[in-house]
């Protein structure tokens, strides 16, 4: 019986452990609505099909973190990273802006120390191409929005110009990334800036675009041509339509946000996926703008009628969502993956798909924070009770 008694805290311990793997493990779902019939949970896929991991508002802090901080929340989200990485093997990471939680306070140094935390919960992900776009935590807003400061903040970013912008391709997908930020700061240079961007791309588009047509026509079928994309024909070639990566989502229909939310609670049990969308708003630190802010309706427009996106990809409002525009267009808004934003931090992984040019979008949540504060109080607790038990004679009964 003493024997036992000596292995019990052990087997407690090891039993922790155990649990603290488990649920360090996403959850993940295919969303209901989308057409996945070539793409299972597991990833067994073509090996051609593009998987890429998308996540938002990480809210790092660097060397402003406190102990809890530090050893509690970032030590957990670098252990989801980890294990994201190995359950959904994703081919890239993209992070859709507000990496830091008061970037835009920052002096250069501690935005390094920023840096280096950012790269150390990355972990695996660091061996594969990622991209990361700019956030209002990140740069600040319009009225103190400075060039030389976005630039610098850029150059520590892969890809990313100096307006903090970027265009690159893999495996076929062309994506286009844009400083949202500064598309709300009227007449900013950094403005400028990404409207040349949209130009140049927009001009790129419409050249490989009239180029597949002329060979088309040469070699004896018809000019028109339809990619087929699964959620939006929009009769452009394979090279065309890029995905667009914001961090603020597209203007939208006024409390068309809201009513999606609650249309997609509606069918969807969402108790896995966090709180609702009002209870994100009371988050203290949601940022220098409010969570329903949105690209203005000129600036929207302008960028459809340039880039024709296939899909949007956007973030800031800490929520899921999956809103169609009035041209067909999907954009998908990625949750925030951090406990300062929300309870339950979630992340999406897109994978598209080599056979139909469609893609499957992958719902993921990791576990509460509350969960895991519980897990650990419960063996604190075990374990204080069983030196209670060893140690007090009147409880000798129990011991035997």
């Amino acid at each position: 019986m003493v024997a036992w008694r000596s292995v019990l805290p052990v087997v407690v311990l090891v039993a922790f452990l155990v649990l603290e793997e488990w649920i360090s493990i996403p959850s993940c779902k295919i969303l209901p609505g989308i057409d996945s019939d070539e793409y299972v949970e597991t990833g067994d896929g073509s090996p051609e099909d593009l998987k890429v991991m998308m996540v938002a508002n990480l809210l790092l802090l660097g060397s402003e973190a406190g102990f809890f901080d530090l050893y509690f929340r970032d030590y957990y989200m670098a252990k989801f990273f980890r294990k994201s990485f190995s359950t959904l093997k994703p081919d890239m990471l993209v992070v859709l802006g507000d990496v830091s939680a008061k970037g835009s306070e920052l002096t250069r140094s501690k935005w390094l120390d920023v840096l280096n935390q950012f790269h150390k919960m990355l972990g695996p992900f660091l061996a594969l191409p990622f991209h990361v776009s700019l956030g209002d935590m990140d740069v600040g807003e319009c009225s103190n929005l400075d060039r030389k400061s976005v630039n610098w903040i850029a150059r520590n970013f892969p890809g990313l110009d100096s307006a903090g912008c970027g265009a690159f391709e893999i495996s076929n997908i062309s994506f286009v990334s844009l400083n949202s930020v500064a598309l709300l700061c009227g007449n900013n240079k950094l403005r400028f800036g990404v409207e040349k961007v949209i130009e140049r791309e927009s001009v790129d588009l419409q050249m490989v675009t009239r180029a597949t047509i002329k060979v088309e026509d040469k070699s004896g079928r018809s000019s028109e041509t339809s990619s087929n994309f699964g959620w939006r024909g929009n009769g452009l070639t394979s090279s065309s339509g890029p995905v667009l990566l914001l961090h603020f989502p597209l203007h939208r229909k006024e409390n068309s946000y809201y009513k999606k939310v609650v249309s997609f609670k509606s069918k969807v049990d969402t108790s896995g996926y966090g709180s609702n969308i009002l209870e994100s708003r009371g988050f203290a630190g949601t940022g220098l703008y409010g969570l329903f802010q949105t690209i203005p309706p000129n600036a929207t427009e302008y960028i459809f009628q340039a880039l024709k996106p296939r899909v949007v990809f956007s973030a800031h409002t800490h929520e899921f969502d999956d809103y169609t525009h009035s041209d067909g267009t999907h954009e998908i808004t990625v949750p925030a993956m951090s406990w300062k934003a929300r309870s339950e931090p979630g992340f999406i992984a897109a994978t598209f798909l080599s056979k139909n040019r469609g893609v499957s979008i992958t719902y993921c949540s990791v576990a509460r924070e509350s969960h895991m504060l519980i897990a650990y109080a419960s063996v604190l607790v075990l374990l204080l009770f069983l030196a209670i038990v060893a140690n007090t004679p009147r409880l000798k009964w129990l011991r035997q």
